[in-house]
C-alpha cells in the first residue's frame, strides 16, 4: 500500500509509528480546513454559487460531520492492556463525550479480547 492509498478504503487499519501517525493525522486535519475554506469561499463567490450552496447545504452538514473529528472523539490505542482512546489536544467538550462514548462501546465490545483473538487467529494460520 502506498501512501495515496490511506483515503482509498484499500485498507480498514494503517499501522505506523507514533510520530508518522501523528503527521499523517495533523495533515489531514489541515487539508480538510483548507478544503472547506475553499469551498466556502467558492460558494459564496457568485449568485449562482450561493443558490447552489443552499440546494446542497444538507450534503455540505453531513460531509463536515464525517470529517469533524469530535464527532468521533478519539481512537483506540493498541498495544496497552486495556482500552485507551486517544483524543486531540483540543478537543472539545462534545469531542471528550464522544471519546468516552466510544470508550464504553469498546469495553463493553470486548474489543481488546476480540483483536486479541484474531491477532492470534492470524499468527496461527501464517505458522
Amino acid at each position: 500500500m502506498d501512501a495515496r492509498h490511506v483515503y482509498s478504503s484499500v485498507a480498514d487499519v494503517i499501522v505506523c509509528d507514533g510520530f508518522t501517525g501523528n503527521v499523517a493525522l495533523k495533515l489531514s486535519e489541515g487539508v480538510v480546513d483548507v478544503v472547506e475554506g475553499l469551498m466556502g469561499e467558492e460558494l459564496s463567490s457568485t449568485m449562482t454559487m450561493r443558490v447552489g450552496s443552499l440546494l446542497t447545504r444538507r450534503a455540505l452538514r453531513r460531509l463536515h460531520r464525517r470529517l469533524d473529528y469530535s464527532e468521533y472523539g478519539g481512537a483506540p490505542l493498541l498495544g496497552v492492556a486495556g482500552v485507551t482512546i486517544v483524543g486531540h489536544g483540543r478537543s472539545s467538550a462534545r469531542a471528550v463525550r464522544n471519546a468516552v462514548a466510544m470508550a464504553y462501546r469498546f469495553a463493553s465490545s470486548r474489543f481488546i479480547e476480540r483483536v486479541e483473538q484474531d491477532i492470534a487467529a492470524a499468527a496461527a494460520h501464517y505458522h
